[in-house]
């Protein structure tokens, strides 16, 4: 089922989600329904907050991307990011391994919304996958920016929070513009 996306106003975006103490089919049904909400969006990664949930869940496929390479490295061994797709996160944890390199993102609770964002250029990742096993991987380009765009997520924190001010500044009119039509909707749908 495509669920509605949530857009920058919204105030579940700046919760911080709940720990998942057990994969339930609940928890499944909604993985399942994130990852065809980010295909129908186009996006390669939606946090549990984008729509509606304040739970530590997060999906990513990074498939398709050839303009901005990711690396994958499970059990010491460098692998195929691709065939490790979809990527069903639950309650991770990320580790920074480089330093911070700028590069753009975008966000699907930010149509049409982009900056440049400093991130550790690789992370460590521990997380669940939809199963509740357990995931131990080193990530680095695309792949590690976007998990750790969506960790954000999972935590309150925007993308729009890492960007340095200048960059926000020439943001905010659009910024305030997609503020207050969220806020307005939300308004409009409480009468």
């Amino acid at each position: 089922m495509i669920l509605e996306v949530v857009k920058y106003g919204h105030p579940v975006l700046r919760q911080k989600g709940a720990r998942i103490e057990a994969v339930t089919p609940a928890i499944r049904t909604l993985a399942q329904d994130m990852l065809a909400t980010m295909y129908a969006a186009h996006g390669i990664g939606l946090a549990a907050q984008q729509v509606g949930q304040a739970l530590q869940l997060t999906v990513l496929d990074i498939r398709g991307i050839t303009d901005r390479p990711s690396q994958l490295t499970l059990d010491r061994q460098a692998s195929d990011p691709e065939a490790f797709m979809p990527l069903v996160l639950i309650n991770p944890e990320i580790t920074p391994l480089a330093p911070l390199v700028s590069g753009p993102e975008g966000c699907l609770s930010f149509p049409e919304l982009f900056g440049d964002v400093p991130r550790p250029e690789s992370a460590r990742v521990q997380a669940w996958d939809a199963d509740g096993q357990p995931l131990d991987f080193q990530c680095g380009g695309l792949l590690a920016r976007a998990i750790q765009h969506e960790h954000d997520h999972l935590h309150g924190i925007l993308f729009i929070d890492r960007m340095d001010k200048a960059t926000r500044e020439a943001l905010r009119p659009d910024l305030e513009r997609l503020q207050a039509e969220t806020k307005a909707a939300l308004r409009a749908a409480q009468k």
